[in-house]
């Protein structure tokens, strides 16, 4: 029986190595406009993101948001949004990619109790579904089509 990397890459997909931290995060290396960041990928949040500390460090242009972003245990929260960037995930790419900006300080708070490494932003389901994606959680890849 063919393995399912084999079978995946058949199908055009890029597969993406992930880690689990030790807060059972999923983290994944991605670049955006060329420059790489540490994300968190999360199926439950609907759009990706990154935080406005994080807006110079991309080479991204905002701009104000009428959208107001929710989760993680905050609501209502100011965003902005950053559209037509170049988002890389390994070998895997979109050339289009829009991305919310808002106040990520809750979410690297949290990270930093229990010791864990902040991260510049989240990949969220956007980009999972546009990709495709097939999660191998006990080989702790992400496959993108």
């Amino acid at each position: 029986m063919e393995n399912l990397h084999e079978l995946l890459k058949k199908k055009g997909y890029k597969k993406i190595k992930f880690k689990v931290s030790k807060t059972q995060h999923l983290l994944i290396k991605a670049k955006i406009n060329g420059v790489e960041g540490d994300f968190i990928l999360d199926t439950g949040a609907s759009n990706s993101c990154i935080g406005f500390e994080s807006v110079e460090y991309f080479n991204i242009t905002a701009k104000d948001s009428p959208t107001k972003a929710a989760g993680a245990g905050a609501t209502g929260m100011y965003t902005q949004m950053a559209t037509d960037n170049l988002l890389q995930l390994s070998h895997w790419k979109n050339k289009d990619f829009s991305v919310v900006i808002f106040d990520m300080s809750h979410v690297n708070q949290a990270l930093r109790q229990y010791k864990a490494k902040p991260v510049h932003g989240i990949i969220g389901a956007d980009i999972l579904l546009k990709g495709k994606a097939i999660i191998d959680y006990y080989n702790h890849y992400v496959y993108l089509k």
